[in-house]
């Protein structure tokens, strides 16, 4: 599914964010991505989304070489992709039935089948009465998971997520961390950075370990 060969990432200004980092998330795998801030995990994630490009070495995503996609091409293959931020990056003047069906709308897709996938995405995450709410009139917690249902409605291959806790009290990580899991297990990729290494340890599964740009566990 995910494959970084020899990958390094270089910034002008920063010197080295990633360096020689390789190796591989199978269809269906869950894995966690940690380290210190600054580790470089931001940045991983970031090539693999296409929102940089690597200095050295190769990603691929279902086979394909994400070095040679052209920018026209980019927009076809974030279809492909579900991504989660820490901080939400709602659209607070659209309700959740609005933020939730962005994807679908700038992919084509027509009234019907929206409103479908949407209603299925919601009801996913629990939300399926507050379709007509605005963000602000939501909590943290549910804010995070109109995040996850806007990035699982076009049913993406791969989930991609940032910190999705780090705002969330333990009982509400849980939870979230529990819906991942339900995606991981209908062969949806999963990975996930974090920096709360109490709940990747007891989720028990693949850790990847960053140290100022360089993979040392998993």
């Amino acid at each position: 599914m995910l494959k970084f060969d020899h990958v390094s990432k270089r910034y002008p200004d920063a010197g080295d964010a990633l360096v020689d980092v390789s190796f591989h998330l199978a269809r269906g795998e869950m894995a966690f991505l940690t380290g210190h801030s600054g580790a470089g995990k931001s940045t991983l994630l970031k090539l693999i989304a296409m929102m940089e490009t690597c200095s050295r070495g190769h990603v691929l995503l279902d086979g394909q070489n994400l070095n040679r996609i052209s920018e026209r091409q980019v927009p076809y293959l974030r279809r492909n992709l579900g991504l989660i931020f820490q901080d939400y990056k709602l659209l607070l003047d659209r309700t959740v039935f609005d933020n939730v069906a962005l994807p679908l709308v700038i992919s084509g897709y027509g009234h019907q089948d929206i409103a479908k996938r949407v209603r299925a995405a919601l009801d996913k995450v629990g939300l399926l009465g507050k379709e007509k709410k605005y963000p602000l009139a939501l909590s943290g917690g549910e804010q995070q998971r109109v995040g996850i249902a806007r990035a699982v409605v076009n049913k993406p291959r791969l989930i991609l997520a940032d910190e999705p806790t780090g705002n969330l009290d333990p009982e509400l990580s849980a939870e979230v961390m529990h819906l991942f899991e339900q995606f991981q297990q209908v062969g949806v990729s999963v990975l996930i950075a974090s920096h709360d290494i109490d709940l990747i340890t007891r989720m028990g599964y693949r850790m990847l370990v960053l140290d100022h740009g360089h993979l040392v566990k998993g």
